[in-house]
């Protein structure tokens, strides 16, 4: 099957500096794609550039083979859906009305009652239904988060009636999260993807990232070092030279992904004493 989206040797500088430099690869319907990497990797950067937030300095990113500057916008509403880190609003939003900006543009087909529902919906898949009439200000990140989640859903799903062939963003989409609500959007996640959707997820978490992805990319130093299925990129050897931290990998047991362990890099002192 034809990718979904495509990355023709992107990059981009801000600057002076170059922030993603020659980036390939392609995304395919009904896979989960994680990207990890340290901090300055490139990540958002890359992910900003597939969403069209950004224009590369160099190369092409394609949607279905259409170079993505050339699709109208409300074509690329109903293509695909973006969280981002975080989402500052000023104005006094409930919760109920932020999941509704993402049917903007693409949820016009839906009557009153139809639109009601899916916001409905995508707030119960999110876990914030109970949220609803609170102003999103008075939330607490991880809540904010998972509004913003749903929000996505809803644009995703209200997009789907006019475009078969989407694509889920999501940037840092657990940091804010306890446990129960990192392992239910990934789930989700993976939900999504069993339908068709493309899923493109930066992550931090190198064993979620392996629980739950179908392909991992390393970033570093805005080019990728590795991509491939996680039994393979995840070497202990790798990830040490990326992190610039000695890192462990324990083998997985039963249906577990393997548990990746930073060891005290030397001249740090120990927790304890």
């Amino acid at each position: 099957m034809s990718p979904l989206i495509e990355a023709r040797a992107i990059g981009y500088r801000a600057g002076g500096k170059p922030l993603v430099e020659e980036v390939s690869f392609a995304l395919h319907p009904g896979r989960v794609l994680a990207v990890i990497g340290p901090n300055g990797a490139g990540k958002s950067t890359l992910l900003r550039l597939l969403t069209g937030e950004l224009r590369p300095c160099a190369g092409t990113v394609l949607y279905d083979g259409a170079p993505l500057r050339l699709l109208p916008g409300w074509r690329l509403a109903c293509k695909r859906a973006v969280m981002s880190q975080s989402a500052l609003l000023s104005f006094p939003f409930e919760a109920h009305e932020v999941v509704r900006i993402g049917l903007d543009g693409v949820g016009r087909g839906l009557a009153a009652a139809g639109q009601a529902a899916l916001i409905a919906d995508c707030m119960a898949a999110a876990d914030v239904a109970h949220l609803a009439p609170r102003l999103y200000q008075t939330l607490s990140g991880g809540e904010q988060q998972r509004v913003q989640f749903a929000r996505a859903l809803a644009q995703l799903r209200a997009g789907a009636m006019l475009e078969k062939r989407q694509v889920l963003f999501l940037d840092e989409p657990i940091a804010n999260l306890d446990l129960r609500h990192q392992f239910a959007v990934l789930a989700a996640a993976r939900q999504i993807a069993a339908s068709g959707v493309g899923v493109f997820a930066v992550l931090h978490d190198l064993t979620l990232a392996a629980s739950y992805a179908d392909e991992l990319m390393v970033l570093d130093g805005g080019r990728i070092v590795a991509a491939g299925a996680p039994e393979a990129v995840l070497t202990e050897r790798l990830l040490s030279q990326v992190f610039r931290v000695d890192l462990s990998r324990e083998p997985a047991r039963t249906c577990l992904a393997p548990l990746i362990q930073a060891r005290r890099p030397a001249g740090f002192p120990a927790a304890c004493p």
